[in-house]
């Protein structure tokens, strides 16, 4: 896995950098393991805009990535390492013993060939999923899960990884990528490693045109606007001086906005 540097043929290619794509295997993703995904432009049902700045992306298919791991004590041979347009993380692709093919997040060192498995009495080697109980103090993990069975939501991103920092009876102690020290259940499923893709935080778009195709359209700043649109906006010459919100007035930087007390208990340390 590398980067690739563009030469500064243009104006857009001046500064831009790229992938190689050295790790990937397979060009076209398994045809079982893709839905059409629909384009939604960041609207709701009657067509109104609820959320800024998204729509026109480039066309794509999804792909079921396995979160869950539900498939118990059944080896799986990584057949393929593939591109996913949908998150910044590669995917593999794993073949079970039974022919049952499927995609799960790409961690560090899982190469094609390898053997990877969801079991408690699995090895302790990037790509195998265990329960949070069975897995040693101060491992790298990812892919986990909150609830049991829910399958993994947090650490999925390319290079997320979190550490198992102490253990319980009933609740393991997990380092969050942020710092945050979180009680999770021991029942709760992981995966072992890091999550690859570690350079994609180097990637450097070049272009307008780059975030276009992802999706992102501009966006401009308040202070551009007029009085009636947004509450920093008019005014002879450039203002300064004001606190930064949003176009309804709410406090967009250094404002806490986490009002969940259904899970405050589960906060053994937070990030600051």
């Amino acid at each position: 896995m590398g980067l690739k540097v563009f030469g500064a043929r243009s104006h857009a290619s001046r500064g831009m950098v790229g992938f190689d794509f050295s790790e990937i295997t397979k060009k076209s993703p398994e045809k079982s393991l893709t839905v059409s995904l629909k384009k939604k432009s960041a609207r709701n049902n009657t067509g109104m805009i609820t959320v800024r700045h998204v729509g026109g992306a480039h066309k794509r298919k999804y792909r079921l990535v396995d979160f869950k791991r539900t498939k118990l004590e059944v080896p799986a041979k990584v057949v393929a390492i593939e591109y996913d347009p949908n998150r910044t993380s590669r995917i593999a692709l794993i073949s079970y013993a039974d022919g049952e093919k499927a995609y799960i997040i790409a961690p560090i060192g899982l190469n094609v060939g390898d053997t990877v498995q969801s079991s408690d009495k699995a090895d302790i080697k990037p790509g195998n999923c265990l329960s949070l109980a069975s897995i040693p103090v101060g491992t790298i993990i990812h892919n986990i899960e909150l609830r049991p069975g829910k399958g993994g939501q947090v650490c999925r991103g390319a290079g997320a990884s979190a550490t198992l920092a102490g253990k319980g009876d009933k609740y393991c102690q997990v380092r969050m990528p942020s710092g945050e020290l979180k009680q999770i259940l021991s029942t709760c499923k992981a995966s072992v490693g890091q999550v690859g893709n570690t350079d994609n935080e180097n990637i450097k778009l070049g272009k307008a045109g780059r975030s276009r195709w992802r999706g992102i359209r501009p966006s401009v700043r308040g202070m551009a606007m007029n009085p009636v649109d947004h509450p920093l906006g008019g005014g002879e010459g450039v203002g300064k001086g004001h606190h930064p919100v949003t176009p309804w007035g709410v406090p967009c930087k250094g404002y806490k906005t986490r009002h969940n007390k259904r899970t405050d208990s589960s906060i053994v340390k937070r990030r600051k």
